[in-house]
């Protein structure tokens, strides 16, 4: 058989190596499973892409379909080789798995990277050669500066790229973990985390404004630490000569029910 992207042939599975360049980390066992059925029935309906490396094979593109392929037993696979060097095997991995919308946005965030860090090329480059807009591209990018537990929930889609933005926005790395655990916990829109930023944001101006004149002590300063952690959300407290007052600040009315409830205190 002859193909426009090179000659397809049937090739040992266990000569075909995982390729460095592969964007995509996480296969769900699960959807493995499904595939490895799908093969056992119908065999493998579209060839992988790999390029020869010595006596092996580096996959290029397909990786799901080989893994799937060893799962039901199958020695040989349909594939099409191609010779390229390390740049182009990267971009055409990246571009196979974005088509198939295969990558969480942490795997193609790393993608951009490796092309920018690994091969020198500009952001404009990389959003010619992927078919995406240099604004995307920047975004995306902007995702490796997140907490790498943060990184974790995109990964994972416990957070959406809407929600990582929000998050983002906040320069403080203690209010980006606070506000990414209530999105999380509180399972919060976009809408409501953008909202929630904008007054964690102001919440730490006012703070520092107030602290250029006023310094609290380190046992203020603790039990602050400790009301905040405990609630959630910003807690000032003001204390001089023995008497002082307690701010504990809320967002809209469902996180004034949270705190209160917090308290024991249950609304009619």
């Amino acid at each position: 058989m002859r193909s426009r992207e090179g000659t397809i042939q049937f090739i040992p599975t266990d000569r075909i190596r995982q390729s460095p360049f592969q964007p995509r980390k996480d296969f769900p066992e699960e959807a493995l499973r499904e595939l490895a059925e799908s093969i056992r029935a119908h065999g493998v309906m579209q060839p992988i892409l790999v390029r020869s490396k010595g006596e092996f094979y580096e996959l290029i593109a397909g990786e799901r379909r080989w893994r799937a392929a060893q799962m039901c037993g199958l020695q040989t696979i349909p594939a099409i080789i191609h010779e390229m060097d390390d740049k182009t095997a990267l971009e055409m991995s990246l571009v196979e798995n974005l088509q198939r919308q295969d990558l969480n946005p942490i795997e193609e965030a790393l993608g951009y990277s490796a092309l920018v860090e690994q091969f020198n090329l500009t952001q404009e480059e990389v959003a010619q050669r992927v078919g995406k807009s240099r604004a995307a591209i920047a975004n995306a990018l902007r995702l490796l500066k997140l907490p790498h537990f943060i990184q974790e929930y995109l990964r994972t889609g416990k957070i959406t790229p809407g929600h990582a933005r929000a998050i983002l926005s906040l320069e403080d790395q203690t209010l980006q973990i606070q506000l990414a655990n209530r999105i999380v916990n509180e399972n919060l829109s976009v809408r409501q985390a953008e909202r929630l930023a904008t007054a964690l944001s102001s919440g730490k101006k006012s703070r520092q404004k107030y602290t250029t004149s006023i310094t609290k002590s380190p046992h203020i300063q603790t039990i602050e630490t400790k009301l905040r952690q405990h609630f959630g959300t910003r807690v000032d407290l003001h204390y001089s000569a023995g008497i002082g007052m307690v701010q504990i600040h809320f967002f809209n009315d469902e996180d004034l029910t949270r705190i209160l409830q917090l308290m024991g205190i249950q609304l009619e």
